[in-house]
C-alpha cells in the first residue's frame, strides 16, 4: 500500500525505515545511498500502538542527530498481509491506518508492506559475507530466487526476474496446509488438530510453533511438558538439556526443509533458496548439522532437481531495512 510514493532517492531528506515482526521492531533512518544509520531494535510488547513505538524511536539521541525528525517519507515492512489503509498485525495486537500514520508523524508519503516482500527485496544487494551456503549445489543467474523464513510466524516470498530488474512476489505462502512427511509429523499434526482447525505450516514451522510441536513431542514421548517458552526449549534443545526439546529443534529442521523443498519446486527457484528470519540464525551450527538440507530435497523423482539448487541462510543483521530501501527507491 503506497500513500503518493513518486520521489527520487533521498531527494528530501532522510527515510525514516522500519521491520516490524510479531514479537520485535527494528527501525533505521536512510541518510544516505546505502547508508542506514541510527538502528534501533525493540520488542513490539513494549508498545500499546505502533505510534507509540515510532515517538520512542523519533526520541532516541542517534535518531535526533541523524535529523529524524525531518523525515518527511517512510517504508514500513510488516509480518502481515496488506490489503487497504487499515492493517491489523496477525502475531500481534497492533493495528493501524496508513494515513492516521502518515498524519500523526506529518509524512508526505508512507510505504507499508509485507515483511518477506522487503527482504526478497535485499537479496540481490547481500554481499557474499552476508550469507552461508547449507548443502551442495550452485546458483544459476538470472533465474527466480526463493525466500522462506522463520520469525514469530513463518514467511514466504521470492524474486523474480525481469529484464533489468527484479520484481518481489508478494505471498502468503506460510498459511498452506502443513503436510508431514513421517510418523512423527503424522503424531505433530494430529495433535496440532486438536486446537486448530487448519493446520498451517505456520501453526509449527514459526517461533510460536516450536511451543507447539514441544508438547505434541512431549506426548508422543509420554512425559510431562514443562511450561517452557520457545526461548527456553531452544536453549535447552541447543545445548541437550532435554531430548524433547532436542527432538523439538530436529523436527523443526527437517519440517522447514520439507517448506523450503516446495517453495523451490512451486517458483521453480534455480537461483537458490534463501532461509531468513531470527529463528535458524539462533540455531548456527544446529541447524547446518540437521536433516533441513536431506529433508530439502527429500522429493522422490524430484530429488536430482533439488541437489542442484542451493540453499542459504541469511546472516545479515538488519536484511529487511535494506530490502525496504530498495524498493522505496523503485517506487
Amino acid at each position: 500500500m503506497k500513500r503518493d510514493a513518486s520521489f527520487s532517492h533521498l531527494a528530501h531528506g532522510p527515510r525514516i525505515l522500519a521491520d516490524i515482526g510479531g514479537s520485535s521492531a527494528s527501525f533505521g533512518l536512510e541518510t544516505g545511498p546505502n547508508r542506514i544509520e541510527a538502528i534501533w531494535v525493540t520488542e513490539c510488547q513494549a508498545y500499546p500502538t505502533l505510534g507509540a513505538a515510532l515517538v520512542a524511536y523519533l526520541s532516541q539521541a542517534a535518531t535526533v542527530a541523524a535529523g529524524g525528525y525531518q523525515a518527511r517519507f517512510a517504508g514500513i515492512a510488516i509480518a502481515n498481509p496488506i490489503d487497504g489503509d487499515w492493517v491489523t498485525m496477525t502475531n500481534h495486537h497492533w493495528s493501524f491506518s496508513i494515513e492516521a500514520v502518515c498524519s500523526q508523524f506529518s509524512l508526505k508519503s508512507l510505504v507499508v508492506v509485507n515483511d518477506f516482500t522487503a527482504l526478497a527485496s535485499a537479496l540481490p544487494y547481500l554481499a557474499p559475507e552476508h550469507k552461508h551456503q547449507v548443502g551442495g549445489g550452485v546458483a544459476r543467474g538470472g533465474a527466480t530466487i526463493g525466500l522462506v523464513g522463520a520469525d514469530a510466524g513463518l514467511g514466504v516470498s521470492g524474486l523474480v526476474p525481469a529484464g533489468d530488474r527484479w520484481i518481489a512476489i508478494d505471498s502468503e505462502g506460510g498459511h498452506a496446509t502443513f503436510a508431514p512427511m513421517n510418523e512423527r509429523e503424522i503424531d505433530i499434526l494430529r495433535y496440532a488438530r486438536r486446537y486448530h482447525e487448519h493446520v498451517s505450516s505456520e501453526r509449527l514451522v514459526s517461533g510460536i510453533g516450536i511451543a507447539l510441536v514441544y508438547r505434541a513431542l512431549c506426548e508422543r514421548a509420554r512425559v510431562e511438558p514443562q511450561n517452557l517458552s520457545t526461548a527456553e526449549i531452544m536453549d535447552r534443545g541447543l545445548h541437550r538439556l532435554d531430548p524433547v526439546c532436542e527432538e523439538t529443534l530436529l523436527a523443526f529442521c527437517e519440517m522447514l526443509g520439507t517448506v523450503a523443498g516446495n517453495v523451490a519446486l512451486t517458483l521453480g527457484a534455480k537461483g537458490g533458496i534463501y532461509i531468513g528470519g531470527r529463528t535458524v540464525l539462533k540455531m548456527s551450527d544446529f541447524f547446518e548439522r540437521s536433516g533441513f538440507r536431506a529433508r530439502f530435497e527429500q522429493k522422490g523423482r524430484f530429488s536430482d532437481y533439488l541437489a542442484h539448487i542451493p540453499t542459504y541462510v541469511i546472516i545479515e543483521q538488519n536484511p529487511v531495512l535494506t530490502g525496504m530501501s530498495a524498493m522505496l527507491s523503485a517506487a
